[in-house]
């Protein structure tokens, strides 16, 4: 069992007593852990199918066509009236909520792309045919990822760089804080796009062009705190009973660092997720056809006819920025040491 200090039972007393805050952090784990299982939700193929006694799930595994009295070794369509009509005739099928997936293109629409929300299609089509709904869950699960893993990264290389700065101080310190000035004077946006524009991006690649400039962001609280504590009596003690510098800033200067780098965390999400739609409703972000909530709002420009397009976007990018600034708000305040 985990035993919490007295400062760390202060801290998340302080937390949970935000109650918007609180209360957001659980919205958003609900609603991100249920992007997680999307292929659940949201899939063009059933869940379990029954077809004369064997049970399989197409969901994990690939079930050719020839076993349900088709004539292809490929994999069977269920949405296609023949497959679909012989497996209800000798069984039966568990389909999703929804019956479509990021990609699936909806060929029995009874009005021209995009379609209006209907019963099949719950928040309508976009200009391809492919269902709303479908894509903005699959949307919100891979900017969460991309936020998630570029601000561990950014973190990673932010707290190392502010503390080699901080620590060791003089030349160390100035040629750091030259060359930050210099690579933060660079104008990121139209950087980003130019790299973008040179190799096609994908996900990782994406990933790498925007951590050049991400990781800036917490140079300056982590430099702060080291060359703050970096003459502190505990410090000093630590060096003159040989310990290595390298067990000095990570063992006993970082942890104090953390507390204010902790409290930037939730607000780099926001900023690398806003930056991912940025490049995505510009064209220069992920590959075409992958589920975007940028490249819906840029759907949703072209079709101002097709309201539904912009109005799910914005209100998907609403509340998850909402919920993720409220829930910087509530660690700010509990790691504010003048909040009891």
């Amino acid at each position: 069992m985990v035993t919490l200090s007295p400062i760390q039972q202060r801290r998340l007393r302080n937390f949970r007593n935000n109650r918007r805050g609180f209360w957001s952090l659980w919205i958003f784990l609900a609603l991100f852990g249920l992007s997680l299982i999307a292929e659940v939700i949201a899939n063009d193929v059933p869940l379990v199918a029954y077809y004369k006694g064997d049970v399989y799930f197409p969901i994990v595994e690939s079930v050719p066509e020839e076993t349900f009295g088709g004539f292809l070794p490929t994999e069977a369509d269920y949405r296609d009236s023949f497959i679909a009509d012989e497996i209800e005739a000798n069984g039966w099928m568990i389909w999703p909520p929804i019956r479509f997936s990021y990609n699936t293109t909806n060929y029995n629409l009874e009005v021209p792309s995009p379609a209006p929300p209907s019963a099949e299609n719950w928040i309508g089509t976009d200009d391809q045919g492919r269902d709303v709904a479908a894509r903005v869950i699959y949307g919100f699960r891979i900017s969460v990822l991309f936020g998630l893993v570029l601000t561990i990264l950014s973190c990673i290389v932010g707290v190392v760089v502010g503390a080699i700065q901080g620590y060791y101080g003089g030349k160390v310190d100035l040629l750091g804080q030259r060359f930050i000035e210099v690579w933060s004077g660079l104008p990121v946006l139209y950087l980003l796009i130019i790299l973008s524009s040179i190799v096609q991006p994908n996900f990782w690649w994406l990933l790498g062009i925007m951590l050049l400039f991400s990781w800036m962001g917490l140079v300056d609280v982590v430099r702060a705190e080291f060359l703050r504590a970096r003459n502190f009596e505990y410090v000093k003690a630590a060096r003159a009973l040989g310990l290595g510098n390298r067990k000095i800033m990570f063992r006993h200067i970082l942890p104090n660092a953390m507390v204010a780098t902790l409290t930037f965390l939730p607000f780099i999400l926001t900023g690398a997720i806003t930056g991912l739609t940025s490049l995505d409703f510009l064209g220069f972000g992920l590959p075409s056809g992958s589920p975007s909530l940028g490249e819906l709002i840029a759907q949703g420009k072209s079709n101002l006819h097709a309201p539904w397009l912009g109005i799910s976007a914005f209100v998907s990018l609403s509340i998850m920025l909402t919920l993720l600034v409220f829930v910087g708000e509530a660690v700010r305040d509990a790691f504010d040491p003048r909040k009891n």
